[in-house]
């Protein structure tokens, strides 16, 4: 395991990366209403990448073949936009995004309603969203890994939610994905230690029924294996002596 400790220098880039990255996501989740394609949502951040002169960082990662990911209803992550899947009135859907800029990457998730959403799902995508703040409380230098996997799972696990298992946070920076891995599971006190000038990503994913999931034909696409809702949301986040700083934003 190979643990990267940043510049000042090299955190003014990722700054400034995640500044554009909220940016363009903030920008894209805005656009999302019903009657939208996934695919225009996804040209439209391209073109918005374009215009800001940084590169989608996950087109072409490791063959995905889109700028964002838009994980709809049950989808639980990497979802393939397509031209057919046109959002409707009471969906959610969850855009994750990220960019480089100067050869530094910025990632960040969120899942927003289409229209009018039941009880059931506003309930697990405020209580999703809100488990990462729980995360990022534990993010503390001298803590570990698994003392933020146990804040984000504490918090789902009263509401009878789950988290998945296969896809965790992670470490970022001249790669999309470094170490360490950030499980939204874990006991206190494991897993690796947090150190100042860490960069990472937390991002719980949460199911509202059983943690199983399953890939599609696709080789992408992920869903739940009951076909209840899942919900995703990520920010990227620097290790300090104190408080950790938090380095994408969203508009609320």
């Amino acid at each position: 395991m190979s643990i990267v400790l940043k510049t000042p220098a090299e955190l003014e880039i990722i700054r400034h990366a995640c500044r554009i990255q909220s940016e363009i996501l903030n920008q894209v989740c805005a656009a999302v209403e019903p009657g939208i394609s996934t695919t225009e949502l996804d040209a439209m951040a391209e073109n918005l990448c374009h215009k800001r002169n940084v590169i989608p960082a996950f087109k072409n990662y490791q063959g995905f073949p889109a700028t964002i990911c838009a994980s709809v209803n049950d989808q639980v992550v990497h979802g393939i936009p397509s031209p057919n899947k046109i959002l409707r009135n009471g969906d959610i859907v969850s855009i994750d995004f990220g960019v480089i800029l100067e050869n530094f990457y910025a990632d960040a998730c969120r899942t927003v309603p289409v229209g009018a959403i039941t009880e059931t799902a506003t309930k697990l995508v405020e209580r999703t969203k809100e488990s990462l703040y729980h995360g990022i409380a534990a993010a503390r230098a001298g803590n570990t890994t698994g003392d933020i996997g146990h804040a984000v799972e504490g918090f789902v696990r009263q509401f009878g939610y789950s988290p998945v298992r296969e896809t965790v946070g992670h470490g970022i920076g001249r790669k999309l994905h470094e170490d360490p891995e950030v499980p939204n599971f874990g006991k206190p006190g494991t897993g690796v230690e947090l150190k100042a000038g860490m960069t990472i990503c937390i991002e719980p994913i949460i199911n509202l029924g059983k943690a199983e999931i399953l890939t599609e034909k696709d080789g992408w696409t992920t869903r739940t294996t009951d076909g209840k809702l899942s919900a995703h949301f990520e920010h990227q986040i620097l290790m300090t002596e104190d408080e950790p700083e938090i380095l994408t934003t969203w508009d609320e």
